[in-house]
């Protein structure tokens, strides 16, 4: 079909799944390929789904990225891509890989490292030559560097209300 948008030919197959009212459209550009191929690699779509939503949850591209717009893109980009190739080389993945399995995902992985970094703190206290003594001493440490305090303007703290009546 004559797609006048992209003032080209088009391959363009429309879909309507039972119970949907709308059409959905699948284009494809190269007018070789059999209406089968398209949607199979179609339902490939869902793998690029998956992967964006994957690195917008773990690798800060989305709401909370700390440094928006097009140069803040590709920082993270490239940060993301370093931590990755990272990522390829911890165990699990490369058992996966060796196995022919599928590859985990970031946000599987950054899970098993923070459970892995948990378990090596406990452990590293269990082991300590005096294990109550060390784990108050850490305790103390992370309140007094971790733990947010409640004097946050933000929300109001600390500030006069006024004379609000119900």
């Amino acid at each position: 079909m004559y797609v006048c948008a992209h003032d080209k030919r088009r391959f363009v197959i429309a879909l309507k799944y039972k119970g949907e009212k709308e059409y959905r459209y699948l284009v494809a550009t190269d007018l070789t390929w059999q209406n089968i191929d398209i949607t199979e690699v179609y339902t490939l779509r869902w793998l690029v789904e998956v992967f964006i939503q994957d690195h917008k949850e773990n690798e800060g591209w989305g709401k909370l990225t700390k440094q928006p717009g097009e140069d803040g893109s590709y920082r993270s980009l490239t940060l993301s891509l370093l931590v990755d190739h990272c990522l390829l080389l911890h165990p699990d993945q490369m058992a996966s890989i060796n196995n022919k399995l599928p590859a985990k995902t970031v946000g599987s992985l950054c899970e098993i490292i923070k459970i892995d970094s948990i378990l090596s703190f406990v452990e590293e206290i269990i082991y300590s030559d005096n294990p109550e003594s060390y784990f108050k001493k850490i305790s103390v440490f992370l309140k007094e560097h971790f733990v947010k305090s409640n004097d946050s303007t933000k929300h109001m703290n600390l500030r006069p209300w006024g004379r609000h009546e119900p």
